[in-house]
């Protein structure tokens, strides 16, 4: 998979206002260069015309696209992969439906979860929830940036750190060890979506640029 710095998820519940694409480019635009689909209440025909229209966003301008959980909507949509928790489909299973060439990623909440996603080829990792954070329901307690220190040091494959993450708090997981940040709200749901991705993606670089 191509490497990526700064992960957007969609969060239609956090701009009701405005039209999902608009939005989703806007982050685009500010750098974000991955981008998934999360809808886990809208219908699967709602899911696939989200993901068929999302697919064409991050194809213009050359952003991998990852759906999460709907196997099937990231085939029909030929997706360039997959996100998966840890009472979804287990790995090698989804793995046997999506194929090689496909980016499985999967949620991780402790080093054992990321030690076994690492062994069973997950293509990368999410790291989370850092912080305490309301964008997601039944979300376990924050992890902390203990645990991205803890991954950092361990783990091999890419890792993204996710859950609670804002301007205010980034420099904190940053300085835990992490490269790649993904968020929801704290760009979804800003006014100016395009300059609150910058602003992401400036933090970012900065930090690789002294490592």
């Amino acid at each position: 998979m191509k490497d990526f710095k700064f992960y957007v998820i969609t969060g239609e519940e956090f701009h009701k206002d405005r039209d999902l694409l608009e939005v989703m480019e806007e982050a685009i635009q500010g750098g974000a260069d991955i981008i998934q689909l999360r809808d886990k209440k809208s219908s699967k025909i709602e899911v696939l015309k989200k993901a068929q229209a999302l697919r064409e966003l991050t194809k213009k301008y050359g952003v991998t696209f990852i759906v999460n959980d709907h196997i099937d909507v990231a085939l029909a949509v030929d997706a360039d992969g997959i996100h998966l928790g840890q009472d979804d489909l287990p790995l090698h299973e989804a793995r046997k439906i999506v194929g090689a060439n496909k980016v499985i990623g999967i949620s991780t909440h402790c080093i054992e979860e990321a030690r076994e996603a690492e062994k069973n080829g997950a293509d990368y990792i999410g790291v989370g929830p850092v912080f305490p954070t309301n964008s997601k329901e039944d979300v376990v307690d924050p992890v902390t940036t203990s645990y991205v220190e803890q991954v950092a040091k361990e783990i091999t494959i890419p890792f993204v750190a996710i859950g609670g993450i804002k301007l205010h708090n980034v420099d904190q997981v940053l300085d835990a060890g992490a490269s790649r940040i993904c968020v929801i709200t704290a760009v979804v749901a800003n006014e100016d979506v395009k300059d609150a991705a910058k602003q992401f993606v400036s933090k970012i670089d900065a930090r690789r640029i002294k490592v």
